[in-house]
């Protein structure tokens, strides 16, 4: 039976229709919902360091001599959003109005190579929410889940706090379990951020021998101890290099993860980790990071290893999260209206001291 609950004609959303040209729109169109397709009134939208480089002009979104436009404009941004079903075509089964859903941040196609063997979050056509405008993202009123998203439930007693760190925390899991961590390790996480502290709350559940945070502002060190970190070392007063070679007898750590995305970070990183380590990489850089090569292969033999989205996450970071193994306390530090979306990103770039910055809507 076709669920057609009728919805307004307009919405309030955030459009970007180029480089830096993003704008209020209070009567943008309402997509419509086709036979196979979930539409779902936002509850709430979390602002992430890849919406902020790319209302900023990242090539790797906007593009450049080197590399074409990722970006589809006119697009509405935002992948860190959930909220609660208000209509369903016809061919949707298993779901009923008022429920609580949220969406993996891609939307697989199903028939390439990377979706038929299982990766469906490297999708060769790799449309995310958030970035095209077939899949306009969650800083509207309404957002539609085209009949491949990968959706999870979200409860009903989870605060909104909690729900806007899936996303994020689904993402610092599929870091950590690229680092294969044992309790044997000496881990260090560089960046304590959300990602970084996702991350750190993680890898805390793996019992390394020992588990380093790293991190420039202080305030984001003591929320990382809070989190689980043994030690939390900011590269500003102390050699953190220096510091790892003492602590592990001259060899290094055997793990890290870059979760800040500065060249700064992954030099570093180079520099500490020991030879045949797992360096992973976890961020959206804003410029090329440039460094002797040698070092992974020649002399010291690392597995160097990327980490994209969160694939298969959401379940278990949702059950993680609802009994406490997951901290989050804290983490979402500020929510505005999405009138205040200026503000919002400005305070989303961290200049005030905050982690997580979201829309509720």
């Amino acid at each position: 039976m076709t669920e057609r609950k009728e919805l307004p004609k307009t919405m309030k959303a955030l459009v970007a229709y180029g480089k830096g040209d993003y704008r209020l729109e209070l009567e943008y169109p309402v997509p419509e919902c086709g036979p196979d397709d979930i539409m779902i009134k936002t509850e709430a939208c979390g602002i992430c360091a890849g919406d902020l480089k790319c209302s900023h002009g990242a090539a790797m979104f906007w593009g450049d001599e080197t590399q074409p436009a990722w970006v589809k404009p006119p697009f509405i941004p935002g992948h860190e959003f959930f909220g609660h079903i208000v209509q369903m075509g016809e061919n949707v089964k298993g779901y009923q109005l008022g429920d609580r859903i949220i969406a993996d941040q891609i939307v697989p196609c199903g028939t390439c190579r990377f979706c038929r063997d299982g990766h469906y979050w490297m999708c060769q056509p790799h449309n995310i929410f958030g970035f095209q405008s077939t899949n306009n993202g969650g800083m509207a009123e309404y957002v539609r889940f085209p009949k491949n998203a990968v959706i999870s439930r979200v409860p009903v007693d989870m605060t909104i706090e909690e729900a806007l760190l899936i996303e994020p925390y689904g993402c610092s899991k599929h870091a950590v379990d690229r680092g294969k961590i044992t309790n044997e390790d000496v881990v260090v996480i560089s960046g304590a951020g959300t990602l970084g502290l996702g991350m750190i709350t993680y890898a805390r559940m793996k019992n390394p021998r020992k588990l380093i945070a790293l991190d420039m502002i202080d305030a984001r060190l003591e929320k990382a101890l809070a989190f689980g970190a043994d030690i939390a070392w900011n590269p500003g007063n102390t050699d953190v290099q220096a510091a790892i070679l003492e602590l592990t007898e001259g060899y290094g750590c055997d793990v890290y993860v870059e979760a800040t995305g500065h060249p700064s970070s992954v030099i570093q990183g180079m520099g500490m980790i020991r030879k045949l380590g797992r360096f992973v990489e976890f961020s959206v850089f804003g410029a090329p990071t440039t460094f002797d090569w040698s070092v992974i292969g020649d002399r010291k033999e690392l597995d160097v290893l990327g980490a994209h989205l969160s694939p298969y996450a959401y379940p278990f970071v949702i059950e993680k999260i609802m009994e406490g193994s997951l901290k989050t306390d804290g983490v979402v530090s500020s929510i505005f209206a999405l009138d205040e979306w200026e503000k919002a990103f400005e305070y989303a770039s961290g200049k005030y001291g905050d982690f997580k910055v979201a829309f509720q809507f």
